[in-house]
């Protein structure tokens, strides 16, 4: 399978990168910038990432790139290109204001360059750099400059190296560079010499046999959500190894409205092989006085590891656990940085490999959600789950600010049937990422009738995000919030105020816990 390796040095736009090349149909891979694997011969070409660090720090990243330039066609992109021009002799050095924003290359020098196919005098690109390249090195020469600065695009010279070699000081995976995707095409197929093979059927042929031939006659094991992830896992994992293939769908208590019943008969109809659990009690016992945002998500975390384990140990003659990992947990577990600071804890089965004695098969991890979607397509998996936004883990249970209780739990699920009733209704689901009710810990005076209330409110949340990094509120319209909130207040007995949240991500997060 041909690949493009890209290089992290820590840039917000990496993964960005990755997605770019993986719309030509070609598959991409991360990797620290310290941690190149060996080159065999799917390595087709590397790109070097941004970074949030300047060349000329103490503690820049500073690779030995002797074994990758002239083996492979190599783009610099950001810090990529300024390291590049200061590794070979060049001379960059901190800018006098930062450029930030959107730029013209208004000096195309070589607009037949095969990097510059199709790119127009004065397109736009977005600029994202506190260092300035003052001098390129002598094995190179100018491609294109803007109006701020000289050198915007470089190349290394015909026969300078064993491959082409390829800076440029903007970021083309962003949108605000308009023609950003032709350029990255230009270097992955013109210059790389990528075929763009790589298709959600291509991936599933090939993951289908992956799999057969690395499970053999053994047994699997996995949990599952009612999400894309686990499902389009566990939907390959049975296309591979059949019968062999156990999974467990756990009533936690906190999922939405009937949607126990409903998950298990569409994984009847795709023919999984499904026990599912009723274990509400349980968790409600347990979450009983627990307030604290990140003990509810631990409590919560620990009991589906107790439950499943319980269940794992009726089934002894299992091998492995299937995991719906997908790739961007396995990215930011090996980040430039290390682990990312914990904002909340992850809801996932850590521990269960270790303590069960099973090894893990993660048939998704190197794809993003997006691609998860395609697969799950060519799979026949069902729109109602394909589509589904995205559901936190610990469920409602992140939903209900303060102490959870079967109670509380059933007031948020009926609120929260409303509004995903109305946004279906409406034809707004798919426009939004995620959306859900929260339950505020808040009362307040209401009239009903004749009689005055004091009941409690109910948050509405609704995003928009391609996956879930950054997030704006969705901009709902005014009719159909009024019919929500009026709905709600009229048929759910305890709620007499409805808002609408506003925040962006960052500062907020998309989940109030």
């Amino acid at each position: 399978m041909e690949k493009i390796l890209i290089l992290d040095f820590g840039s917000q736009y990496t993964q960005l990168i990755a997605r770019r090349v993986r719309e030509l149909n070609v598959y991409s891979e991360i990797v620290p910038y310290n941690k190149v694997p060996a080159l065999d011969d799917t390595y087709k070409g590397i790109i070097l990432s941004g970074s949030p660090f300047s060349v000329t720090d103490e503690n820049a990243l500073k690779p030995d790139l002797s074994e990758l330039i002239g083996s492979r066609p190599v783009l610099g992109v950001c810090y990529g290109a300024q390291y590049i021009a200061q590794y070979f002799g060049g001379q960059v050095q901190r800018s006098a204001k930062r450029e930030y924003g959107k730029a013209q290359l208004s000096k195309i020098h070589q607009s037949q360059d095969p990097l510059m196919a199709g790119i127009p005098q004065d397109s736009q690109v977005w600029m994202s750099h506190g260092d300035t390249i003052m001098r390129i090195p002598d094995q190179f020469e100018l491609l294109a400059g803007t109006e701020s600065i000289e050198v915007a695009a470089y190349k290394a010279k015909t026969g300078a190296f064993g491959a082409p070699v390829y800076c440029i000081q903007f970021h083309p995976e962003v949108t605000h560079s308009l023609d950003g995707a032709q350029l990255l095409k230009n270097f992955v197929v013109n210059i790389a010499g990528c075929q763009g093979s790589w298709t959600p059927k291509s991936f599933v042929d090939h993951t289908v046999a992956e799999l057969k031939a690395a499970i053999g006659n053994e047994k699997v094991l996995m949990a599952l959500s009612g999400g894309v992830d686990s499902t389009v896992a566990a939907t390959l994992l049975d296309r591979a190894i059949g019968d062999h293939l156990l999974c467990f769908f756990v009533d936690n208590g906190l999922l939405r409205k009937n949607e126990y019943e409903q998950v298990l008969a569409s994984y009847e109809n795709l023919g999984l092989n499904v026990i599912g659990i009723d274990a509400k009690d349980r968790f409600y016992g347990e979450l009983a006085g627990v307030t604290n945002p990140e003990e509810k998500r631990k409590t919560i975390g620990r009991l589906f590891i107790e439950v499943f384990e319980e269940e794992g140990k009726k089934h002894r003659e299992f091998s492995y656990l299937g995991q719906g990992t997908i790739y961007p947990d396995v990215i930011e577990s090996v980040s430039v940085h290390g682990p990312s600071v914990t904002i909340k804890s992850h809801h996932n089965v850590g521990g269960l490999p270790e303590k069960m004695g099973l090894k893990i098969v993660e048939p998704l991890r190197m794809l993003f959600k997006d691609e998860v979607r395609k697969v799950g397509k060519e799979l026949n998996v069902p729109d109602k789950i394909l589509k589904r936004h995205p559901f936190p883990g610990p469920g409602l249970g992140i939903r209900i600010l303060g102490e959870v209780n079967a109670q509380k739990v059933k007031l948020l699920q009926e609120a929260d049937a409303i509004y995903i009733d109305n946004l279906r209704n409406f034809g707004l689901y798919d426009e939004v990422w995620q959306a859900g009710a929260i339950l505020l810990p808040v009362q307040s005076v209401g009239v009903m009738g004749d009689e005055r209330t004091y009941e409690q409110a109910i948050a509405l949340r609704a995003v928009t995000s391609l996956d879930g990094m950054t997030a704006e509120w969705s901009h709902l319209p005014y009719e159909f919030l009024a019919k929500v909130s009026s709905e709600i207040i009229n048929n759910v007995k305890g709620i007499n105020r409805v808002v609408y949240d506003i925040s962006t991500k960052p500062p907020a997060t998309i989940e109030w816990e």
